[in-house]
């Protein structure tokens, strides 16, 4: 037994086992030692960097560089260990310690990024295409100074045959390079924000952005589904920001009512004063009726033609109504451009457009806001004499049938049987 332990590769086997359990025993000594003072601190300070390195790793791949050290430098003290051996080991160790070194710079970068966001700035602009880009070129060094150690080559030759295959390295990175390029163009010009609502009709995109990376901008719709949109598409091609409308705090309302152009009458004296008994129109009829009676006398003896009267119509007054009704609205946001109009009439009737803007922004209240306006206006344009143009459904021509007499009725049977 003692032969075979005074053997000189027993020696070598039994030194190697006692380095790596050394490493091993040294590397879980700093790493709990390391992680209990960091949280300690972490506890008593009111910085938040801290958390976030301690969250992203960082301070573990710190220790974890503790046991290849031990093993490439005390490799040296083991007897009978070959020079090759050693050579080999100490370039592995290398190699081994530059990826903890390269992993902890990511996750300090991944935790300034997490205090980044926690910031008023972080939650308008994203820095994380440009994090990537950093950690991208933080890998590539990495990888060349690792070649290069166990090569035994200088940075420089790798460098320079890099260089001759930089055209092979444009199509590789050709995203990644449109990527940098659309995410710096997206921050200098202050284009994009996470939060802010995008549509983009082209790519089925229509939500909420939740994250821009290198490559990426993630949208989530308004159905839950996420869709996936290239940075540099975002340049390349158009899309709509709803930002200056959540910033403004007023959303738009653009509708029309069509109007029956059949409905649309002049107003005769009984007719203006049951409507003068409207409230919001008190401050129009009077002056609007006075001033039509002063063009109509200054026409002498050529105003007893009707025709060459002026005469108040249902559908003025009715716009009016609406003019006045949209200015008192409670909800209304009258530090916007409001305006009722009447657009070029048509098949499908008269459009009455009412332009104005809600004083919020939220969609549910929006929509709540419009419609009772609307139900508001639908209700009341029987009182102007005035209805909605309505194509004629299969009721409407049934009935007209039965209404039309005896020699209608088998048409209005078979249009029923139909």
């Amino acid at each position: 037994m003692s032969e075979l332990i005074d053997h000189p590769w027993m020696r070598t086997l039994l030194g190697v086992l006692a380095l790596l359990l050394l490493a091993w025993l040294a590397g879980e000594l700093c790493r709990r030692l390391l992680l209990r003072l960091v949280r300690g601190l972490a506890r008593r300070t009111a910085w938040h960097w801290d958390d976030a390195l301690l969250q992203r790793g960082a301070f573990r791949w710190l220790a974890r560089l503790v046991p290849p050290l031990a093993v490439q430098y005390g490799l040296a003290l083991v007897p009978g260990v070959p020079e090759t051996a050693e050579a080999v080991v100490g370039k592995a160790m290398l190699a081994l310690v530059v990826l903890c070194v390269v992993m902890a710079l990511d996750a300090a970068l991944s935790a300034a990024e997490d205090v980044y966001r926690q910031t008023p700035a972080g939650q308008q602009r994203s820095i994380k295409g440009v994090l990537q880009l950093i950690k991208l070129g933080l890998f590539l060094v990495g990888a060349l100074v690792v070649i290069a150690a166990v090569t035994g080559k200088q940075v420089g030759l790798l460098l320079s045959g890099l260089g001759a295959m930089s055209a092979v390295l444009m199509l590789i990175f050709k995203d990644t390079i449109l990527g940098f390029v659309a995410g710096v163009q997206l921050s200098s010009n202050d284009m994009l924000r996470v939060g802010d609502w995008i549509e983009m009709p082209q790519l089925n995109a229509d939500g909420d952005v939740i994250d821009i990376a290198l490559h990426t901008v993630k949208v989530r719709n308004w159905d839950k589904t996420v869709t996936s949109i290239p940075s540099w598409r975002l340049i390349s091609d158009s899309y709509k920001n709803w930002r200056g409308m959540q910033e403004t705090g007023g959303r738009r309302i653009k509708r029309a009512l069509a109007i029956d152009a059949a409905s649309v009458q002049f107003l005769d004296d009984a007719q203006i004063a049951r409507l003068s008994s409207l409230r919001l129109l008190a401050d129009y009829l009077p002056p609007k009726t006075r001033d039509v009676a002063q063009w109509n006398q200054a026409l002498g003896e050529a105003g007893t033609v009707p025709a060459n009267r002026r005469r108040l119509t249902n559908l003025g007054t009715f716009r009016a109504y609406v003019q006045a009704y949209l200015d008192g609205h409670p909800r209304i946001h009258h530090g916007l451009f409001c305006l009722v109009r009447q657009l070029a009439s048509g098949p499908q009737g008269i459009p009455l457009e009412l332009y104005c803007f809600t004083n919020t922004v939220a969609w549910a209240e929006y929509e709540g806001i419009q419609a009772d306006i609307f139900d508001h206006l639908f209700a009341l344009l029987p009182e102007f004499g005035l209805a909605l143009y309505q194509q004629p459904s299969g009721q409407d021509v049934r009935t007209g049938l039965i209404a039309a007499g005896p020699a209608r009725a088998p048409a209005a049977a078979a249009l029923a049987g139909a």
